[in-house]
């Protein structure tokens, strides 16, 4: 984050004094504080000190010329943003600073980890317009979990929670056409279904002791209901740790009862509930095509057509709408 606010902005001395010796470029304290000194001496951010001690050649030869290679660096990647793009200027960064190397040669049990998160880090950039707009993004979350207390929802999607655990983790949408996702299948094919079976994993192993699991029998997708299918991925669980609930459980499972004596109890439980949504109530005294209603915001109008729950109506003043049906009254 400290790479890519300094390529924002140059006066940003927090993030420019983190980055500045990561990976290691040989300037020491000493270094530093002559950057800190000549910075408050003219009144000016840390990045044009640090190119006016370049310049004033009061380096060593390496540290110096591995400094000035980064200050290149950030005008080279201050240029792109326009004509590249912030993702590829992301990337360019990650590699060309040395931090994905400086990872690479990392011995350590996290290190993976890290370089794993850079790669969705890219991914999540490229939902936002600009960088900018991604950092603008990143401050608010970090603003609103300051600012919380006590126990939270954490709402996230499956590529931002790689990394992270927790004791409980709620997984929705498990239908055929949202997960595994349609476009996924139809796009990529069996490579798209073992993307999509991977997410279903790092979703999965989020979870420290319960991971509860959720289908819907009918979901509302721009404004049409269609039914679905229970997603492929809840029968390849194992069953002996899944416990199912609802009204579908007895139909797939019908030899497990999910209960288990407490010798033999696993810490790790994986629910899959479905609810029985009740029928919504029909509507006493049934509106009917040609009868006058009446509107809070639109007015006095005609229906013109009826469809479930949703009226077509063609209002004096407002033209033709599409409400429903509780919002209107005859007239």
């Amino acid at each position: 984050m400290a790479y890519f606010r300094a390529t924002v902005q140059p006066a940003d001395d927090l993030a420019f004094e983190r980055i500045v010796n990561q990976p290691k470029r040989g300037l020491g304290d000493t270094a530093m504080r002559e950057m800190q000194a000549l910075a408050r001496a003219r009144g000016i951010p840390l990045l044009l000190a640090a190119d006016a001690l370049c310049q004033q050649a009061a380096l060593r030869p390496k540290p110096r010329a591995a400094l000035r290679e980064l200050l290149e660096g950030f005008t080279r990647w201050r240029a792109g943003l326009d004509r590249e793009g912030h993702v590829v200027v992301a990337a360019n960064i990650l590699e060309e600073s040395g931090y994905i190397e400086m990872w690479k040669q990392d011995r350590s049990p996290e290190a993976e980890g890290r370089l794993e998160n850079l790669k969705e880090l890219l991914r999540a950039m490229a939902d936002y317009p600009s960088m900018g707009g991604f950092l603008e993004h990143v401050a608010l979350v970090m603003d609103n979990d300051s600012d919380a207390e006590g126990e939270r929802i954490c709402l996230m999607t499956l590529h931002a929670a790689k990394g992270l655990e927790f004791d409980r983790v709620f997984l929705p949408g498990w239908e055929e056409g949202l997960f595994p996702h349609q476009r996924a299948l139809d796009e990529s094919g069996t490579r798209g279904l073992e993307e999509e079976r991977r997410l279903a994993y790092v979703g999965i192993t989020r979870a420290r002791r319960h991971c509860i699991i959720s289908h819907a029998a009918n979901r509302r997708i721009y404004g049409n209901w269609s039914s679905a299918i229970p997603s492929r991925f809840l029968d390849e669980l194992p069953a002996e740790h899944v416990e199912r609930q609802g009204s579908q459980a007895a139909v797939r499972t019908p030899a497990f009862s999910g209960q288990f004596p407490l010798s033999t109890r696993p810490a790790r439980v994986i629910e899959a509930p479905s609810w029985e949504v009740p029928a919504r109530p029909a509507r006493s005294g049934a509106l009917q095509p040609g009868q006058r209603v009446f509107h809070q915001k639109f007015g006095y109008g005609r229906i013109t057509g009826v469809e479930d729950d949703k009226l077509d109506v063609e209002f004096e003043k407002a033209g033709h709408k599409r409400v429903l049906d509780r919002f209107v009254e005859s007239a």
